[in-house]
């Protein structure tokens, strides 16, 4: 079966066989989850580029140079050189037509890969490179959104994230596009890139707007950064979910702090992986993580840069640490009872969940 990507689901199956050798081929051919469908609410749009749609961008570019230049080794030196490979996309997103491309791109991977809800995220001041105003760049991907969802039939909402490098100026600007595209296909806002380098101070007023305004927010922490960075991201932006959050674990305090509040953890298997988190996919925290009760979704973070799909590391989870229907359907309520949507849609999108895992089918 071949992703969007223009390449195999195989070939990053094959890699992580490779890196991780309890994992072998034979278990890889029969993945009993793979087809199953499935939510996603952590996947960024610059980090998932196929193949076919940057040929279309730029036609010069080959299968090797998308490869070296889009696709991340199976290490990297830290999350800053992970993230470093979706420079050559952002470049790519910059005019309407551009931004439209790649919003439809994204939403067929999914759509190939059954996931029936996502939320997609980007950071729309990175797009401003050929005179789009900010407002520009979020309408297109909204419009491309509703064409995308009326094309595939899946729900899709977009979060808006500012980058901790940011200044405050910017973090305002970017929650007030949140604000502005109110009602819309834009649900919600996120802090992304490397927690390491940067303090939280230019962030803060940003945070406390958007829940002036009523609107969802999200957070990347506990990634780059230990269990100290999820405690100050709660302190100081009060998100309902944090992104990845592995490194939660480290502190057992804080593990029953999130369980009791509910807090819910967007959870990245490969890209964790890559990023220097952990040495080797056995030794990751999924496991404990799902154990403690905390709530958690699994996603695939960047497609294009790991190298995934939903459905390789729902097989990475099933043959390398044994989960079965009960844990993925979990994890999949779990996710759309925290996305940032109506209710109305949760519940038709928890029937088709329950339907498509119980025992029986």
């Amino acid at each position: 079966m071949k992703t969007t990507h223009g390449c195999p689901v195989i070939t990053s199956l094959i890699m992580v066989s490779l890196l991780f050798p309890l994992f072998s081929m034979a278990q890889i051919k029969d993945s009993s989850v793979a087809g199953l469908p499935k939510v996603e609410l952590h996947h960024h749009l610059d980090c998932s580029l196929s193949y076919a749609v940057v040929k279309q961008l730029d036609p010069t570019v080959t299968y090797e140079a998308w490869r070296r230049d889009f696709v991340a080794p199976a290490k990297c030196m830290d999350l800053a050189d992970y993230i470093s490979r979706a420079i050559k996309a952002v470049n790519l997103m910059q005019t309407e037509e551009q931004l439209r491309l790649v919003t439809l791109d994204v939403i067929r991977q999914l759509k190939h890969d059954q996931v029936i809800y996502a939320e997609i995220r980007f950071a729309p001041l990175l797009h401003l490179q050929q005179g789009l105003t900010p407002a520009q760049v979020v309408k297109t991907v909204n419009d491309a959104v509703t064409e995308g969802m009326r094309e595939t039939g899946i729900e899709v909402g977009v979060i808006l994230c500012t980058l901790r490098h940011y200044s405050a100026d910017q973090s305002m600007q970017t929650v007030q596009l949140v604000e502005r595209f109110k009602g819309t296909h834009i649900v919600g806002f996120d802090i992304a890139a490397d927690e390491a380098g940067f303090p939280i101070t230019n962030h803060i007023a940003s945070f406390d707007y958007a829940h002036q305004k009523g609107i969802p927010c999200t957070a990347h922490a506990g990634e780059a950064k230990g269990a100290s960075s999820v405690w100050e991201t709660l302190q100081y932006f009060k998100p309902s979910r944090i992104g990845h959050g592995v490194r939660s674990t480290e502190d057992e305090a804080l593990m029953r702090h999130l369980k009791k509040e509910g807090i819910h953890l967007e959870v990245c298997l490969t890209s964790n992986i890559q990023t220097a988190i952990y040495d080797r996919l056995e030794n990751h925290t999924v496991n404990k993580i799902y154990a403690s009760g905390v709530s958690m979704s699994i996603n695939t973070d960047a497609r294009t840069i790991s190298d995934v799909t939903l459905s390789s590391e729902y097989t990475l989870l099933e043959q390398l640490f044994g989960w079965k229907k009960d844990r993925f359907l979990r994890c999949n309520l779990e996710a759309i009872d925290h996305a940032f949507t109506n209710e109305a849609t949760k519940e038709k999108i928890r029937q088709q969940l329950k339907a498509a895992y119980s025992p029986s089918s």
